[in-house]
């Protein structure tokens, strides 16, 4: 049996799609992820997360399951004992799963919960004892204090160890030190490109300023979602100027240029052990980043605009499997990387699930698996466990010194922070909202999302074709059966029927079999009865 390869997973947090040099981005440096997508993987220009921050996301395409299936809606609620994902279901097939601490995925309160998913956790390094500054009033130009501190831009004159590149160093160390006949299972979950905005200088001195895309205005939009209004109004950026959201910009591309740095590093690794023709290698990120667009910074759960959802999705597959290498328009979502990963494994879920295996694509990039993506995100009226910040902090205007207060405060808003579902065919996007408050977009002739169609197409065939699609969407994956069967009756139950069918000197026997075969129907039972009738007492 050939052995299985290697799964390599590259998880940068909070990258846009067009983050990459080969998507267009003209101030983009990643070189080494370009020539990747060129000469050894299919990069999906067109795939899309499942919820727009990272728990939900990441519970989403680890398991294949939508963050509604099991309520993994909101950055508190993470995996609990019982549920499956692929780390498990690899180090169960025999893989060697190394990671480091920074999963989003397994609910830490459950002592060896989290230490169950991976063979090998890196922690990061010892960080000095250096006393953090304490909290201090909200900025406010009276006082000194920076009158855009909401825009999480920190400049480019990151100095000291960083955990990003420490946890390369270390995946590069078991990489090269794993003997080569161990099937190895490695995920890298960066926090770059993730607010605050900062970078070394080395990275900033590669991003050419004046290449760098001016961000959408808002006040150019109409009939955005009310949540992208009201963060607006908190986060109080309007005197922000073009220059300084182009410097915010240049930032986060140089956050970008950093981890196409450590992609080399792990693949140079890769090729020195000899293990990079036969590794499948993925590269994802939970989702995008406003970045400047509509006059925001960072992100917020229950939007959809492509700078949110619309995600880098590179896929190498194990040498011997067809590639088809370049890019791709083929509709993808994340949850498809799960239902990747375990094809190119050679492993069975243990669950069933809703992704579909990318293979199809990969071999060759013509080739669609899906008519639709989706995503989802926000919370019903009065469910504050859905609303990870509701109890941080009281509710007076900017109270402390906290770069979240702006999405804190929204967020405590039943109807900032409604439930909101995205559909999208590749050309219309289309938002549904219980409030009514939907939002329909025409993304060949509006790429950057600015007119909102739905008030004038409300009725129109194109919405109900959404909106039906959408419909069928949440009947056919709003839950699974877990596989196992349970009993409909105790033992004893169990017992004191088979007790009709044979003698009382059998009892111990019979009881023996019920104990040993957990949920046994009576058809079953009975054969196994009749069974062991026809056999001398005491052998079964």
């Amino acid at each position: 049996m050939p052995q299985q390869p290697d799964i390599i997973i590259l998880n940068p947090d909070e990258m846009r799609w067009d983050a990459l040099g080969h998507a267009g981005n003209p101030a983009s440096r990643t070189p080494h992820l370009d020539a990747f997508a060129q000469n050894d993987a299919v990069s999906f220009r067109r795939a899309y997360c499942q919820n727009p921050v990272c728990v939900p996301s990441r519970c989403s395409f680890f398991t294949g399951l939508y963050p509604h299936v099991y309520g993994h809606r909101t950055m508190q609620y993470l995996q609990h004992p019982g549920e499956s994902n692929l780390f498990r279901e690899l180090k169960n097939a025999g893989y060697h799963v190394w990671m480091n601490s920074r999963n989003d995925l397994t609910a830490a309160q459950f002592p060896g919960l989290v230490e169950q998913q991976a063979d090998e956790i890196y922690y990061g390094e010892p960080r000095s004892a250096a006393p953090r500054p304490a909290a201090v009033p909200s900025p406010a130009p009276a006082a000194g204090r920076d009158p855009f501190f909401y825009s999480h831009y920190r400049g480019h004159d990151k100095t000291g160890p960083d955990p990003d590149v420490q946890a390369a160093q270390a995946a590069c160390r078991r990489i090269l030190e794993l003997p080569k006949d161990q099937p190895l299972c490695l995920f890298l979950g960066w926090m770059n490109p993730h607010p605050p905005y900062e970078v070394e200088r080395e990275y900033y001195d590669r991003i050419d300023p004046a290449a760098v895309p001016a961000p959408v205005r808002l006040e150019d939009c109409a009939g955005k979602a009310r949540m992208i209004g009201r963060l607006h109004e908190l986060v109080e950026l309007d005197d922000y100027t073009a220059e300084q959201w182009r410097e915010l910009r240049r930032v986060y591309l140089a956050q970008c240029a950093k981890i196409d740095d450590l992609f080399g590093m792990v693949c140079g690794a890769l090729k020195q052990a000899g293990r990079y023709d036969a590794s499948a290698i993925f590269v994802l990120s939970d989702h995008g980043d406003f970045c400047g667009d509509y006059g925001l910074p960072e992100k917020a759960q229950n939007c959809f605009e492509d700078c949110l959802t619309r995600v880098p999705l590179l896929i190498k597959p194990p040498k011997g499997q067809a590639v088809d290498p370049g890019q791709t328009d083929s509709l993808a979502e994340l949850v498809d990387f799960y239902a990747t990963a375990m094809d190119y494994a050679g492993v069975a879920p243990d669950h069933d699930h809703f992704g579909r295996s990318l293979r199809p694509v990969v071999e060759n990039r013509a080739a669609t698996v899906r008519q639709y993506v989706c995503c989802e995100g926000g919370r019903n009226p009065g469910e504050t466990q859905c609303d990870e910040w509701h109890a941080s902090g009281p509710a007076g205007p900017r109270p402390w010194r906290d770069e979240y207060w702006p999405k804190k405060t929204a967020q405590k808003d039943d109807l900032t922070h409604e439930k909101g579902t995205m559909i999208c065919d590749g050309h219309y996007k289309y938002v549904e909202r219980p409030s009514g408050a939907n939002e329909l977009y025409d993304l060949a002739a509006d790429p950057q999302e600015k007119t909102n169609l739905y008030p004038a197409q409300a009725e129109s065939p194109l919405v109900l074709r959404l909106r039906l699609a959408l419909l069928g969407w949440y009947q056919t994956t709003c839950d699974t059966v877990p596989r196992p069967y349970d009993s409909r009756m105790t033992d004893e139950q169990l017992w004191r029927i088979a007790a009709n069918w044979c003698p009382p000197e059998r009892e111990a026997q019979v009881r023996a079999y019920i104990r040993a075969h957990p949920g046994v129907g009576i058809n079953p039972l009975r054969m196994a009865v009749e069974k062991m009738l026809e056999e001398p007492l005491g052998i079964g």
